[in-house]
């Protein structure tokens, strides 16, 4: 039996892949469906729904078929409870570099991230 941390590990591995490879049907399993995207970087500050975070991913060029260098880790995953977590985690898409709090539930057997808001800056 596999413990909740590797659980969670496992679903922030399938969530940096899928942002590498612009796959929206990886996304769409590690992100619950009604999960919130946001981010007070932008002006206003901007909050997508995934229907609309998932067509964003779809039309960028991924990073994989551009050649880039993976940077991505996990800075820290905390639990409250056998069904809430929280991570912290870095990764880079084109030139900026993000910091993203995800919050994850485990709901039907399976966590997925239900909230994701994050900071960017730019690397050049």
């Amino acid at each position: 039996m596999t413990s909740a941390f590797t659980e969670v590990e496992a679903v922030l591995q399938d969530y940096f892949d899928g942002l590498y490879t612009c796959d929206v049907e990886i996304l769409s399993r590690v992100f619950h469906p009604f999960a919130i995207y946001a981010t007070a970087d932008e002006s206003p500050t901007l909050i997508r729904h995934m229907p609309n975070y998932f067509e964003v991913v779809a039309a960028r060029e991924p990073g994989a078929s551009r050649g880039e260098t993976r940077k991505d880790s996990i800075d820290a995953i905390d639990f409250a409870g056998d069904k809430t977590a929280f991570a912290r985690v870095r990764c880079r898409i084109g030139q900026r570099d993000f910091i993203d709090f995800l919050t994850l539930i485990r709901d039907h057997d399976r966590w997925q991230i239900i909230s994701k808001v994050f900071h960017f800056t730019e690397t050049r």
